[in-house]
């Protein structure tokens, strides 16, 4: 199994967005998640260092510059969704990234303060 550590550009990147008011309240993850051919598209539009902004995990031993180097994504390219950050802390709990896990709780807890 992989390991992660936590990504600061993606926590920063996710508070920027909550700050600007760029978010989703509530959404159908599963729906909202970007696909695949979505990431690549915006790859190709934003470049890494963009791309890299919309993950909370970082995968131990992947090589930079891949996609295989980031994981949690936490929303749409556009905005951040609420539900992705509970995706993200239910999967890391769940394969016990604590590290991840805890950055998605706080993360939450943040959402939720600006939000309320």
């Amino acid at each position: 199994m992989a390991s992660y550590s936590v990504n600061a550009a993606g926590v920063a990147h996710a508070r920027r967005l909550i700050d600007r008011r760029q978010y989703v309240r509530r959404s159908e993850w599963g729906s909202a998640q970007p696909s695949a051919a979505q990431e690549t598209a915006y790859l190709e539009r934003h470049g890494w260092d963009d791309y890299a902004g919309w993950f909370l995990g970082l995968t131990d031993g992947a090589a930079d510059e891949t996609k295989a180097r980031y994981g949690f994504v936490y929303g749409d390219f556009r905005r951040i969704h609420r539900m992705g950050i509970i995706a993200c802390l239910y999967r890391a709990a769940e394969w016990r990234h604590k590290a991840v896990e805890r950055a998605a709780y706080d993360l939450l807890q943040y959402f939720d303060d600006a939000t309320a």
